[in-house]
């Protein structure tokens, strides 16, 4: 479940935009998507900076979006307690993300002049868009109903972006090229890594699980594709095993050995060898699908 919180400000001395059209647009786009019942909405009028930080508290968002004013250097325009505007600097905003960087996926700036908080802000969220220049009040409600629609269907970010700027040449208007995408340095290993925690979340319990057939599967290839099947009674003598007692020690192929060796452990319960083998296998496989699945196989094991 992703929750999207909304934040407005249109304080009395800046000329007037449609923010609740805009928000009425997106809920409406929400409520018939395809996948609504993966998002939550919730919106904060006429937001003071104190009540961002309350809302982020008492709301914990995966999606934030800013509709309101911006004046580029200067920051975004909030209200203040008389409803005046209140300016908040691009370092204060990035600031205040960074202590809801692992919570906190995507903010949406949707405000003239935004792309320099953007730029602050992705320093600690892997997506943030700004907005290169001013921004027409038409532009911006097409940008953003085409962002959650692509979001609402099972796009990922940078789709339902492409998407928001799609929908305004679609409407008819020469703006498609002022939202921009600012993305999290290093992203694709922040992805992996969430991904990788998610998964230890899910198979992590108070005790050490079973690995089913498909994990000793997994384990086999890998331990094949890794070469490390290759000197047998060095890996054997590795992860505490004495290589004269195994019967398939010469085993025609490495893959019939490594076959082997897995279901060895796995029937001798050897947790302590399987996850020596691990972290054997994660020197090769640092990143990607197979370092995902070593990580799944590792939180059964109890792998530190």
């Amino acid at each position: 479940m992703q929750t999207i919180l909304i934040l407005t400000a249109n304080p009395l001395s800046t000329s007037r935009l449609r923010l609740d059209q805009e928000v009425r647009n997106i809920a409406e786009g929400l409520e018939r998507a395809k996948k609504r019942d993966q998002f939550v909405l919730e919106s904060k009028l006429a937001v003071r900076p104190r009540d961002i930080q309350r809302a982020m508290l008492e709301i914990n968002p995966s999606i934030v979006h800013f509709s309101g004013h911006g004046t580029g250097d200067d920051g975004l325009v909030f209200e203040d307690e008389t409803g005046a505007a209140k300016l908040v600097d691009g370092e204060a905003l990035a600031g205040l993300f960074a202590l809801f960087a692992e919570e906190v996926e995507c903010v949406v700036l949707n405000g003239c002049y935004s792309q320099v908080q953007a730029a602050a802000i992705a320093q600690h969220v892997n997506y943030v868009i700004g907005m290169k220049k001013a921004i027409a009040d038409k532009a911006a409600i097409e940008f953003a109903v085409g962002f959650y629609d692509a979001l609402g269907s099972g796009k990922t970010v940078e789709f339902a972006y492409k998407f928001g700027c799609a929908a305004i040449r679609l409407a008819g208007i020469p703006e498609q090229l002022t939202p921009t995408l600012k993305k999290k340095p290093n992203i694709e290993e922040a992805v992996v890594n969430r991904l990788l925690e998610k998964q230890v979340n899910e198979h992590t319990s108070e005790e050490s699980q079973e690995l089913s057939d498909s994990d000793r599967e997994i384990l086999t290839e890998l331990l094949t594709r890794s070469g490390r099947a290759e000197a047998r009674k060095a890996l054997c003598i590795k992860i505490g095993i004495e290589p004269n007692q195994l019967t398939f020690l010469r085993q025609s192929t490495d893959a019939d050995f490594a076959l082997e060796l897995i279901n060895y452990l796995h029937i001798t319960d050897d947790k302590q060898a399987l996850r020596k083998i691990c972290k054997e296998l994660e020197v090769v496989f640092k990143r990607g699908k197979y370092a995902i699945d070593l990580e799944s196989i590792k939180s059964k094991l109890y792998c530190k």
